[in-house]
């Protein structure tokens, strides 16, 4: 059942599994990349200031071992001499360790970077269970850890053994030189079989690396029902958030409708289109549309315009180059002006008549000035989007 849970994940982690992840101190790690660093720090360091170190090291212990009459009878001087001998050596190995320490500390940088997080120094008592024990010690990742092991260890073992079968000659010939030319001849010989191994290290970790980085991807891999859920959890539900646009359209509409009875006028299809426009005596600006919609909503709005005796002007071309062209609280395109003025012409003559204030009742326009590219259905409007 896990091998088939596992064969299952086949997406990559998403960046909110990575961050949660991160959050709980599981980030990627390489002992290996972190052993070579320091370690080839530690061989560099003795190589170029393992000389100063020695030599220090050196008159700091001739100098202890010499004790005068008044510092074997004076405690207090003996004190003070031991003290400022710890104090010499301290120095002499600062600049040694302050590099070590400095790359152990910029080393994680290389492979999963810096991570704090209080949740590490929670107990976890999930770890003390022996099933999960046995099952990380058949994990595929054990086996991973034991080659490794081995291959560092035949590694490093064949890099040992070809350094000293090399230095054979060297090495018994110490047994002949001076002690002072014999200690200096060892130190290097040393440092040098030391560089040489660590640098084979080196091998492992190039390879340990990339691993690393590929079991941490592999292990926090999602099956698709865990991304959907995850986006779910994250956006919402698909359906919840229809439903809830659905609710917003439903109260823009009726919001719109509210506007119907304050317009001055409804330009028609006559059926398939209706944009209701209103234009306040006084106001800044262009005409502008208060409702508009196509089939249904439209034979909505010419119902409450006529049950609220809102003028209904049938005009084709205007009332589809209206709907295309604008969104409601717009003002009327310029290229429209002449037409919606004509119109809206039309509706104060009416009302003039209506309220007998004119004898003459007006006539309905008929050819109205809309440019053939402001109809979606003029021909020349197809021509100019294609």
């Amino acid at each position: 059942m896990a091998e088939a849970s596992n064969a299952e994940k086949t997406e990559p982690a998403s960046a909110k599994r990575l961050s949660d992840a991160r959050k709980n101190g599981d980030i990627p790690r390489s002992r290996e990349v972190a052993t070579f660093t320091v370690l080839m720090t530690a061989g560099a360091g003795l190589w170029m200031l393992g000389g100063g170190v020695v030599d220090k090291l050196s008159t700091t212990l001739q100098r202890g071992l010499s004790l005068d009459r008044e510092q074997i009878y004076n405690p207090n001087v003996l004190i003070e001499r031991v003290t400022a001998d710890i104090g010499a050596v301290i120095l002499a190995c600062l600049p040694l360790a302050l590099a070590i320490m400095l790359v152990a500390v910029v080393s994680p940088l290389l492979i999963g970077g810096w991570n704090f997080t209080a949740k590490s120094f929670m107990p976890n008592f999930a770890k003390l269970n022996p099933m999960n024990g046995i099952g990380n010690m058949v994990s595929t990742n054990a086996l991973v850890e034991l080659l490794k092991a081995v291959a560092k260890t035949l590694l490093v073992g064949a890099v040992a053994w070809y350094v000293v079968m090399s230095e054979k000659d060297a090495v018994i010939g110490l047994a002949v030189e001076p002690l002072g030319t014999a200690t200096a001849h060892l130190g290097g010989l040393i440092a040098r079989a030391f560089m040489i191994m660590v640098a084979s290290l080196g091998a492992i970790a190039l390879l340990d690396g990339p691993y690393q980085k590929w079991h941490y991807a592999n292990k926090l891999k999602m099956t698709r029902q865990e991304v959907i859920q995850e986006s779910k959890e994250s956006d919402g539900n698909p359906q919840i958030k229809g439903k809830i646009r659905q609710m917003q359209r439903e109260m823009a509409r009726k919001r719109m409708m509210s506007n119907v009875p304050t317009a001055d006028v409804v330009v028609t299809n006559p059926t398939h289109f209706a944009v209701a426009l209103k234009y306040a005596d006084g106001q800044k600006g262009a005409p502008k549309v208060v409702a508009k919609g196509t089939d249904e909503v439209a034979a909505k709005i010419r119902e409450i315009a006529k049950e609220n005796k809102v003028v209904l002007l049938e005009a084709p071309a205007l009332a589809r180059a209206l709907y295309k062209h604008t969104d409601i609280d717009d003002e009327i395109p310029e290229a429209l002006f002449s037409a919606v003025a004509e119109v809206l012409a039309y509706v104060y003559q009416l009302r003039a008549y209506t309220k007998g204030s004119s004898d003459h009742y007006p006539d309905r326009p008929n050819k109205l000035p809309v440019p053939p590219e402001m109809d979606p259905f003029n021909p020349a409007s197809q021509k100019q989007q294609t």
